[in-house]
């Protein structure tokens, strides 16, 4: 090695900041596989992190892959047997034990673009001083592939999709990984295509108090009860009355009667292979990206991989930007969040607030999403719910499909919402015709009780007259 490249290590950013990119290994592979072009092991200073990182790195030398959390503690086991010393064995087994238990996800973007620059910035270098060493030999033919090299090096891995040479993954059935919402008309083919799929963002677009929330927790409870596992971000319910949401929409019962019927739900779930489940509760506009994107590497940690995420709801999330629009800082956290399904290769599912013009409109499209119509251009499809207050009672009214870049939009179903269970379903025909004949009895009926009041206050005048 160079002069230039001696005693360059990861040690002036400190223990904390090693433990970390080690951390970072372990959650976000991607970047593991940007940091395998430009890392030395030899760039940690900390004995016990050069021994994780360099069986980390081994393992996807040999299997073009790399090891979760769980894995690599398998290898490392299997290693530490071999007369490892002990002082390195108990820093190693202290350092995994601490990171399962209580990880510390803090600044982790800010340490992985610290860490990948630094690496480049190394790589650059030693390209430098090969250039001149080049120059020097009388081979400058070479010079100009030494340094792009070391340019490309540490960027995005993948080259992106070839057309021609990658026809065939395009119609295999992982092509488009779908989380289907569980109903019909919504997973047909012509229209999502089986459900949202890995990397896009969903957004649920409906009035205060006309289902928003409750058809989040239905997503999620289709999901759970399919076998996959979901984390479900609330800021404005408790985790406890979101627990008991999914508890009526799977058991189908009132969530009033849920307490009252414990035995009937525990019963109900010995009975079905549900996915796990995570709900985390953040206080109303104090959670940002960072935050989510904090507590999923502390769940990949343990283990757990989300197949779904519900965000109930992006528009009180705080940005990670100020500005002075309301509406540059919500466009932002939709881009964030969609950024984040990219990264993950999962659907992601959130509302937004419909403005005040549609309370009374028969359907919500995407001018009434309120404060940022910028949130419609992230988002890859869009279902808006409404029902005028004279439809609560019956528990009816429309899921509008206002933006769909996997199939057919511009659709419009009638829905049947109960609130006690937390689901909406789209009526059947037959169900469509005896709304229509209820909703006729219901106006007939609301018409005869008008003019009924109508006659005593005309009588009551005449008498006092």
């Amino acid at each position: 090695m160079s002069q230039l490249d001696s005693n360059v290590s990861f040690s002036e950013y400190g223990t904390s900041f090693q433990e970390k990119i080690v951390q970072a290994f372990l959650t976000d592979h991607k970047w593991s596989a940007q940091m395998s072009e430009v890392i030395k092991i030899d760039y940690f200073d900390l004995k016990y992190l050069r021994f994780l990182a360099d069986r980390f790195f081994q393992y996807h030398v040999k299997y073009k892959c790399f090891p979760t959390f769980h894995l690599l503690i398998s290898i490392v086991r299997d290693d530490l047997r071999e007369g490892t010393d002990i002082i390195l064995r108990d820093k190693i087994i202290e350092y995994l034990h601490r990171t399962k238990t209580n990880p510390d996800m803090g600044d982790m973007q800010y340490v992985k673009d610290k860490s990948l620059d630094f690496c480049k910035k190394q790589a650059l270098k030693e390209a430098l001083v090969k250039a001149v060493d080049a120059i020097s030999s009388g081979q400058d033919e070479n010079v100009l592939s030494i340094i792009q090299e070391a340019m490309s090096a540490g960027s995005s891995p993948s080259l992106g999709h070839d057309f021609s040479d990658d026809f065939e993954f395009r119609f295999t059935e992982t092509f488009r990984r779908t989380c289907p919402t569980g109903l019909d008309k919504l997973d047909s083919k012509d229209v999502l295509g089986g459900g949202l799929a890995r990397g896009e963002l969903g957004v649920i677009v409906a009035n205060t108090g006309v289902g928003k929330s409750h058809m989040l927790v239905q997503l999620g409870a289709t999901a759970v009860a399919l076998g996959k596992n979901v984390v479900h971000y609330t800021f404005e319910l408790t985790e406890g009355s979101v627990g008991l949401r999914y508890d009526s929409n799977i058991c189908k019962i009132p969530k009033n009667d849920i307490i009252d019927r414990k035995d009937e739900v525990k019963k109900t779930y010995e009975k079905m292979e549900l996915g796990r489940l995570i709900i985390k509760e953040y206080p109303t506009g104090t959670a940002s990206i960072v935050t989510l994107r904090n507590h999923l590497d502390k769940l990949l940690l343990k283990g757990i991989k989300p197949d779904l995420l519900v965000v109930d709801y992006a528009d009180i999330m705080r940005s990670t930007r100020k500005y002075d629009s309301l509406r540059h800082e919500l466009k932002l956290i939709y881009e964030e969040l969609r950024n984040l399904a990219m990264e993950l290769e999962i659907p992601v599912w959130t509302a937004s607030q419909a403005n005040r013009d549609s309370a009374h409109s028969d359907v919500v499209g995407l001018e009434n999403m309120s404060e940022a119509y910028g949130k419609a251009m992230v988002a890859d499809v869009v279902l808006s719910i409404s029902r005028k207050s004279s439809e609560k009672s019956q528990g009816t009214g429309r899921m509008f499909i206002a933006k769909n870049r996997a199939g057919r939009d511009g659709l419009l179903y009638p829905v049947k919402i109960d609130t006690g269970r937390s689901m909406i379903r789209i009526l059947s025909d037959d169900e469509i015709i005896d709304a229509d004949l209820e909703k006729k009895r219901f106006e007939t009926t609301m018409k005869n009780l008008l003019k009924e009041k109508w006659k005593e206050v005309s009588s009551q005048k005449t008498t006092e007259n």
